[in-house]
């Protein structure tokens, strides 16, 4: 065999090689890493406990920032951040405190503003390596086999109860001071969102982001207590003026979006979620956040379509709008 031919037939097969490697290479095994992250705080720098969750692909669809509600923690919205990786997401769920003297907490009990502007940055410089997010997604991206591997490009910004004002507010933050990292937000969800009892943040932030083209929808459960009489979903109906903002489910629980993740203490208030409610909402969910994520509608999740008319017509949903 000449020179010239063993140099084409070496290339041959190390190109077979390749391309045989090429999908071995695209995928991973799930993980989940029990992180952590810093804020500032006031004078302070707070380490806050944030896990990371690494679906089964190298090229997650995008990162989900998942944000749990007032007296909660990140623990108790992991199954919906499970349904999120199995989705193809990359989630990232932090635990913010509930009370501090120095009112850097979830929801606003007096004025949190200036610690939410700490806990946009994040998102807003997500691509920088040296600021909080980066550094502690490297972290655990290296104890989940994914060392060398940056952050997705896109953004989700999901919170429940209290959460779902505070992820309002950061959205609105990106806006008026990370107008990069805001264009690659590609869906704000609302998980039966409660107004702090302080401010206007929920009010301001809808203000804000009504006259863009940011999805955003609510996945709701009937006004009672535990969730401020539907406080949140009462805002976000007022301020947005758009022929669609989600659903309400019936027979709702506050407890719906933490699923089997819940404990006592929602159930207490919020009362024991139903199986079919819980399905619904992370049904939902997910694939309203699939189809932000890739400017696409899935019919069948959306008014007319059915899955949704099933729900509507066996009365377990109600329209938003």
């Amino acid at each position: 065999m000449s020179l010239s031919l063993r140099r084409v037939v070496a290339a041959l097969v190390m190109s077979t090689a390749v391309l045989a490697a090429t999908p071995a290479t695209a995928q991973a095994a799930t993980a989940e890493v029990d992180g952590d992250i810093t804020v500032l705080c006031g004078a302070s720098t707070l380490t806050q406990d944030a896990d990371w969750f690494f679906p089964d692909t190298t090229s997650p669809k995008a990162l989900v920032f998942l944000q749990h509600g007032f007296s909660r923690a990140n623990s108790n919205v992991f199954a919906l951040a499970r349904k999120y990786q199995a989705a193809g997401f990359l989630v990232f769920a932090p635990t913010l405190p509930s009370t501090n003297s120095s009112g850097c907490t979830v929801s606003n009990q007096g004025d949190n503003t200036a610690f939410l502007n700490n806990v946009s940055a994040w998102i807003g410089e997500a691509t920088t390596s040296t600021k909080p997010l980066a550094t502690s997604y490297a972290k655990a991206a290296t104890t989940a086999g994914r060392a060398g591997s940056t952050l997705p490009g896109k953004y989700v910004l999901a919170g429940h109860s209290a959460g779902g004002d505070a992820v309002t507010y950061i959205a609105n933050r990106l806006r008026t001071t990370f107008p990069a990292a805001f264009a690659n937000l590609r869906y704000l969800q609302l998980l039966d969102p409660v107004k702090s009892p302080s401010g206007t943040n929920m009010a301001d932030a809808l203000t804000g982001l009504a006259g863009t083209a940011l999805p955003i929808t609510a996945i709701s459960s009937p006004p009672y207590s535990s969730n401020g009489n539907a406080s949140g979903t009462v805002e976000l109906v007022n301020r947005l003026d758009r022929p669609f903002l989600g659903v309400r489910l019936v027979t709702g629980s506050h407890c719906d979006a933490e699923g089997a993740t819940t404990n006592w203490l929602c159930t207490l208030l919020g009362g024991t979620s139903k199986a079919a409610n819980v399905t619904a909402l992370q049904t939902f969910a997910i694939n309203w956040a699939l189809d932000a994520v890739a400017g696409t509608t899935t019919a069948t999740y959306y008014p007319g379509g059915t899955y949704y008319q099933g729900l509507l017509t066996g009365n377990v949903i109600q329209t938003l709008s």
